[in-house]
């Protein structure tokens, strides 16, 4: 099988590589370029462990061919906060509110909802819950992340 060369923007920054036609984008991630943050639960799409934003928008990474973001930008949560002292206000409410237990799920939900809020300011709980229920934790119950997604909210808003 002929490798394909492969050139992105992840993170902000540049990233090239020699990719056999049929890895995951997930596995490029993780393996190529040690991006260990976006994890791989169950490798159907359903779990949405593995979601990254590509070109701005949620997608399941574990479902997409690392060869489709040739020439697209992919953001990981490695590259959601601005520096390792300062996190995304989405990742410090995460923090306080508990809205984590084991992690595992965490990234997933982050890239998720980063967009979510981008385009949903001021979200119902209703809207919060229809905007996570892609996304499983086997840990949190949903409440506490559902109270941190509002108070990223209210301090996204004062910003």
């Amino acid at each position: 099988m002929e490798n394909h060369q492969l050139s992105l923007v992840v993170n902000g920054q540049p990233a090239e590589g020699q990719v056999e036609p049929r890895l995951l984008l997930s596995d490029f991630l993780r393996h190529e370029l040690g991006l260990t943050g976006t994890h791989v639960g169950c490798e159907h799409g359903v779990c949405g462990a593995c979601t990254v934003q590509f070109d701005g928008q949620p997608v399941r990474s574990c479902l997409m061919l690392a060869v489709q973001a040739n020439g697209h930008e992919v953001l990981t949560v490695e590259g959601l906060a601005d520096s390792r002292e300062q996190l995304h206000p989405l990742q410090q409410a995460f923090w306080e509110a508990h809205g984590l237990q084991c992690g595992f799920c965490t990234p997933g939900f982050l890239m998720t909802l980063v967009p979510f809020l981008a385009e949903n300011p001021d979200p119902s709980e209703r809207e919060i819950r229809e905007a996570i229920s892609g996304n499983l934790c086997r840990c949190t119950g949903y409440q506490n992340i559902v109270t941190a997604v509002r108070l990223a909210a209210d301090r996204l808003r004062a910003i």
